[in-house]
């Protein structure tokens, strides 16, 4: 999207920093907690200002990194009004914090769970809140939400994660038709597996696993089309939505013999 020309505004957790400060008037110096963005986060914005080179310049491209987290309505309405002071309207929000869990209903671990659906699920609801009432005054702009191909059925060891795609792809669609002709599109992505921090280091076999780049490039295109819901790779899509018709009894003779988590 850099290369593209936009102007970005990156949200992530930050990390809380001990700054001094003299108080006016008096040489005491006073200490405080600040939260900044992580280094990490900086370390992003530096690889997209380096990626996106000459076009960065063609385009004065900017980008704002700003610590919020997600699951902090106040802080994520914040950082949404800092980058509409800095950049002016903001038209396209993509709601892509995620994390994932090991649930096996055997170990159940309610904590864990509400972890993940508070992230996945209230983190893009505030997202959405952060930006929607001045989409809507203005008559445009387009709601992204990153789900997954399985938030169409159950897998094994992930009843939260799934729980979580399941919620969103549910929510954002009740957003769309809500949104209809209002000038403001919304987009549901559902992709497999992608190499990522999140699927590294897994020793169960993921199907049609892609490389970044290219799960990347689709993500752009469906954003750019403004689809209304795109499931990507085609042929894991299909068995998925294959899936969705199988008689209970199949579909949990096949389950039982598939974990993509060890």
């Amino acid at each position: 999207m850099a290369r593209r020309g936009a102007k970005l505004g990156l949200l992530a957790r930050g990390i809380e920093v001990k700054q001094l400060a003299t108080a006016a008037g008096s040489s005491a110096v006073l200490s405080r907690t600040a939260v900044e963005p992580s280094p990490r986060l900086l370390e992003v914005v530096e690889e997209i200002q380096r990626e996106a080179g000459r076009a960065a310049e063609a385009t004065k491209h900017q980008t704002l990194a700003l610590a919020a987290d997600v699951r902090d309505v106040k802080s994520v309405r914040a950082a949404a009004d800092r980058l509409r002071d800095e950049f002016g309207r903001i038209d396209v929000l993509i709601a892509n914090a995620g994390i994932g869990a090991t649930t096996d209903a055997t170990d159940l671990d309610p904590e864990e769970v509400a972890r993940v659906l508070s992230v996945n699920v209230i983190g893009a609801v505030n997202s959405i809140a952060a930006v929607l009432p001045e989409m809507v005054e203005h008559g445009s702009g387009q709601l992204v939400a990153l789900s997954s191909l399985s938030a169409y059925r159950g897998l094994r060891k992930s009843a939260a994660y799934c729980a979580s795609k399941a919620s969103l792809s549910a929510f954002f669609e009740s957003v769309r038709i809500d949104l209809i002709g209002s000038g403001i599109d919304v987009t549901i992505l559902h992709p497999g597996f992608i190499k990522t921090p999140l699927t590294a280091g897994r020793k169960a076999k993921m199907p049609f696993l892609m490389e970044l780049d290219y799960a990347v490039g689709k993500i752009i295109w469906a954003i750019e089309k403004r689809k209304k819901s795109y499931a990507f790779p085609w042929q894991l899509a299909t068995i998925v939505r294959a899936s969705m018709i199988m008689p209970n009894f199949m579909y949990d003779w096949i389950s039982r013999r598939s974990s993509f988590r060890e």
